[in-house]
């Protein structure tokens, strides 16, 4: 339990329903659909949508999804929304184009986006009420608009100059050039017409039509792959969620192309090295998490790609050999400063939100644009803000995850579902692109070797070996003490205090004795959980 005179938020408790998001409306919009009666699905996909609209710099109708559902009397179900490169898109037309990388800011950057497809079949198969009817709230925050929140604000201020490159986005996100302060009311008026013709015309109305249209009209115009064809053959499917076991508990998460199987492999490390006999907050526990994640990421870059196209060793991946063999690499006493080879290779930003309704169907589910703001490119028409995935694929040519023609690229983002004895007893998720995975790592470990309150175990201090620096540095957060950082730059550890938070997270915890609902919702974020 916190210490109720120093700072922080309690875990909020209820019984009937609960949702968690990264934002008071949106929570809030969750909240209102399931007192109508719609199912955890029905306030999800709301909830969802409006984050589409009040948090902008993560998410979009542009974007993509993933989502794991566990019905109160089904088995756990997955689904893979996220989107395909353009037909066109060869390694061999980028080599003769001399484009050797993947920019932003780029129509080569924008796969085709995969959310409202995802939103359109989950609620075929399991909502209680129509696509159309759930758009309604996102609908009316952009006609009427929405106060800009704290964190959405430091965002916005981040990328001025990114979204002022596109003549849409510069009129629509930002006020005379500057970035929305907090508490100032914006409109998006042409999102706001899209979302409404998509409500009308259910999946249809984005994938066909004078939406798609301008879509693909404005990415060509820029020098974009991108078809008609492309988006009207777009879609998402159904896929067999991968598990394994910690701490007396399956984590479930979704397969390859997402970054689920780092978490596992993580967790796989971690279960060996007898964590729970050190203090959480210790030089030695988080520099054992920081080797464990620098192997798991190796392993991440070397093989994962798209499932369809590449062959992903999973099953090695998972086991218990593979877990000790990479735990024998770590010493406890300095960092690896020549990481072997991995032994598996043959050759931003986002919104997490959960939603647990009265009957106890449970979502854990995931929307991204991938980098704050995305492509930071907007469709003229329809002011869909575009997201940036294509940078998850490698122009390498024999790479798993090269690009080429409908394949999916690398993905960061991953629901997660605890489960025992055949019920959820945990959705879960880290925001913050590449950190997810050791961001679930890191919250478990919190939450099941130290027996952490909820609220503690997302609060609780996060480090991360960032993969994206070139001198490999680990991001710790400005809360960690300094003697610890000491500790861990003897360890031979270079560390940095990033300008933005580390990641952001929200879990609902099923209290099945007592019938009750805990939830937790991270404070680096704007968010909140609320219960009924």
């Amino acid at each position: 339990m916190r210490l109720l005179d120093q700072p922080g938020r309690s875990t909020v408790h209820s019984k009937n329903g609960m949702a968690a998001t990264s934002s008071p409306l949106s929570t809030a919009t969750a909240i209102q659909i399931l007192m109508q009666g719609g199912n955890a699905l029905d306030a999800a996909i709301a909830a969802v949508a409006t984050q589409c609209v009040v948090e902008p710099q993560s998410t979009s109708i542009g974007g993509d999804m993933f989502c794991l559902y566990k019905p109160h009397d089904g088995e756990l179900v997955g689904f893979n929304g996220s989107g395909r490169a353009p037909t066109g898109a060869t390694p061999e037309w980028f080599e003769k184009q001399g484009i050797k990388t993947i920019e932003r800011i780029s129509p080569h950057s924008v796969t085709i986006p995969g959310a409202i497809d995802g939103w359109s079949q989950m609620l075929d198969a399991h909502g209680t009420m129509s696509l159309g009817d759930l758009l309604q709230p996102a609908i009316q925050f952009a006609y009427d608009g929405f106060p800009v929140h704290h964190r959405v604000s430091a965002d916005w201020h981040d990328w001025t100059e990114g979204l002022a490159g596109d003549p849409t986005a510069a009129q629509y996100y930002l006020l005379k050039g500057k970035a929305p302060k907090i508490g100032e009311v914006i409109k998006l008026p042409l999102l706001a017409k899209a979302m409404e013709h998509i409500a009308k015309e259910g999946r249809a109305g984005f994938y066909e039509g004078w939406i798609a249209e301008d879509i693909v009209t404005f990415l060509q115009n820029k020098g974009g792959l991108h078809t008609l064809e492309d988006f009207g053959e777009a879609k998402g499917e159904f896929i067999t969620p991968i598990k394994t076991n910690y701490k007396n508990y399956e984590v479930w998460e979704c397969p390859p192309n997402g970054q689920g199987i780092v978490a596992l492999e993580m967790l796989n490390i971690l279960a060996g090295l007898d964590l729970n006999k050190l203090d959480p907050l210790s030089a030695e526990r988080l520099h054992l998490e920081i080797e464990t994640a620098r192997l798991a990421y190796r392993d991440r870059d070397a093989v994962l790609a798209d499932p369809e196209v590449a062959d992903i060793p999973v099953q090695k991946w998972l086991s218990e050999e593979y877990a000790a063999s990479q735990r024998a690499l770590i010493n406890r006493s300095k960092r690896m400063s020549n990481m072997p080879p991995s032994e598996l290779a043959n050759h931003q930003d986002t919104v997490y939100l959960t939603v647990i309704d009265k009957e106890r169907n449970a979502v854990s589910f995931i929307n991204t644009l991938f980098f704050p703001f995305g492509s930071s490119q907007v469709a003229p028409k329809s002011g869909i803000l575009l997201q940036n995935r294509g940078m998850g694929f490698s122009l390498e040519a024999g790479h798993p995850n090269c690009i080429a023609p409908n394949k999916r690229p690398l993905h960061t983002i991953i629901p997660g579902m605890l489960m025992k004895n055949g019920k959820a007893q945990m959705p879960f998720g880290v925001m913050g692109g590449q950190y997810q995975a050791a961001g679930h790592a890191h919250f478990l470990s919190n939450l099941l070797e130290w027996d952490m309150d909820l609220q503690e175990a997302i609060d609780f201090t996060r480090v991360f070996p960032d993969v994206d620096d070139p001198q490999e540095r680990v991001q710790v957060e400005s809360s960690l003490p300094q003697n610890v950082r000491a500790e861990l730059e003897a360890l031979g550890h270079q560390t940095y205090i990033p300008n933005r938070p580390v990641g952001g997270a929200q879990a609902i915890w099923i209290d099945w004795q007592n019938s009750v609902l805990r939830g937790g919702s991270d404070p680096r974020k704007d968010g909140c959980a609320i219960g009924y």
